[in-house]
């Protein structure tokens, strides 16, 4: 911290930050860096901030871990005004868990933000490969950080896709990947309800990467609400057929197209459709959506088409305390999950009429957290805050082998249904296999 040291600290980052510059830079792939960007941080200010950070091992670091960091410094100075808002993790985590995204699955989130559930599917292959290898819960030894991961990078350069209508979301998402899989991915800068028309620089590369109908496993928070409706006829057109098709209802009570047009419609519904056209048959997506989009009575013809195209695996209602904390937005919200028929599918129900099939619904009541972000802990009937018994393995070297020890601590439990939705969704999918046709293969 002496002048000295600060500049030498200068001199050692300025030609790094170039480097980076370069690497990432307009002629790249994925850009992030326009070229022209300058630290102006005083020499004190770098040297500081280069003192705290270089006590840490970011690719040893846990991704949750990089995940709040990031959000806390850069996605809260990122919220725009097309009703975009910040997944809460507790969401995305409970997505990611009950899509399971697989490692040969294409996964894609065409309203990405910076990038939260696409970093939440690295974090769920890196533990599942780490549980399968018997080493969950324990720190990675050199051999295994690196293997690992080499098969984040490779799963997010070939298979994890996101886009965004906002160019600062594409870089903030692309610097999120690059922080935990040294891949900034495959994040486009578009339109996605206008895809695949388009005048934004990532349309001509999306077209030929994740072509409508080629995709796994969707899950995305699209931008929502009725003051930010879609009004304009040209992008309401690629819609007519669908859910923005104009219906009136009949003498009998049923729903008939009137062959008029809508004018105006939110953008969470036409969110549904793009997201289901892009999946492959059989692939799976989930969304989030604001309560009382698919739940007043002038939307049948919306559920219509969804049920018509989809079968509905799951509806899992969340309190309003999920969006209240992370993303300051008071608002009532809902994950739905659905599966894409497949053609045979859509013609059988044509011929023989609707199937029954059990769907999978929960409601949330908490999420671990109050209205004002303290911590809920699981209480007794006298009030005292429940304590469960907690592993973590601890790696040791014996003769040139790995040996793990098993330490229980008691931690404070957190009231949070989340998990234990998770938990019940996969117990109910073992009892009740998911609608419809297998998927091709393993993929998911």
């Amino acid at each position: 911290m002496t002048p000295e040291g600060r500049k030498a600290i200068r001199a050692r980052i300025e030609p790094l930050f170039a480097e980076v510059k370069h690497k990432y830079g307009p002629a790249s792939d994925n850009p992030i860096f326009r070229g022209n960007e300058e630290i102006t941080l005083s020499d004190r200010a770098l040297g500081f901030l280069v003192t705290e950070l270089a006590r840490y091992d970011f690719a040893r670091t846990d991704i949750d871990a990089i995940g709040v960091a990031y959000q806390e410094l850069v996605g809260t100075n990122l919220r725009g005004d097309r009703g975009q808002y910040c997944t809460p993790r507790g969401a995305i985590s409970l997505m990611v868990e009950i899509l399971d995204p697989q490692e040969d699955g294409r996964i894609l989130d065409p309203a990405c933000g910076t990038g939260g559930f696409l970093r939440e599917t690295l974090k769920h292959l890196l533990e599942r490969w780490k549980h399968e290898e018997g080493t969950a819960g324990a720190p990675d030894s050199t051999e295994d950080l690196l293997s690992h991961q080499e098969r984040l990078a490779r799963f997010a350069q070939m298979n994890l896709f996101g886009a965004d209508f906002d160019p600062s979301l594409v870089r903030a998402s692309s610097m999120n990947l690059l922080m935990v899989a040294n891949r900034t991915g495959n994040i486009f800068h578009m339109d996605s309800l206008a895809f695949p028309q388009g005048h934004l620089p990532g349309v001509e590369p999306a077209r030929k990467t994740i072509p409508l109908g080629s995709i796994d496993v969707l899950m995305t928070n699209p931008p929502f609400g009725s003051d930010i409706p879609i009004t304009d006829p040209q992008l309401l057109d690629a819609y007519r057929d669908g859910v923005a098709r104009s219906w009136r209802r009949n003498e009998d009570g049923s729903w008939i197209p009137s062959g008029g047009k809508l004018n105006t419609v939110a953008p969470e519904i036409l969110f549904i459709q793009r997201a289901v056209e892009w999946l492959r048959e059989g692939g799976r997506m989930g969304i989030v959506l604001p309560d009382g989009s698919l739940g007043d009575p002038g939307d049948e013809p919306i559920r219509r088409w969804i049920l018509q195209h989809c079968w509905v695996l799951a509806s899992v209602d969340l309190p309003v305390e999920t969006f209240i904390v992370e993303a300051n937005v008071n608002i009532l919200t809902s994950l739905l999950f659905l599966k894409k028929k497949t053609r045979e599918e859509r013609l059988a129900e044509d011929l023989r009429g609707p199937v029954d099939y059990p769907v999978f619904m929960a409601v949330a009541e908490k999420v671990g957290f109050d209205r004002r972000g303290n911590t809920l802990y699981k209480r007794s009937p006298d009030s005292e805050i429940i304590l469960e018994e907690q592993e973590e393995k601890e790696r040791i070297r014996l003769n040139g082998k790995n040996h793990f020890a098993t330490l229980k601590r008691k931690v404070p439990s957190v009231d949070n249904d989340l998990p234990e939705i998770a938990k019940a969704y996969h117990e109910f999918r073992k009892q009740y296999p998911e609608p419809g046709m297998p998927r091709n293969g393993a993929k998911g």
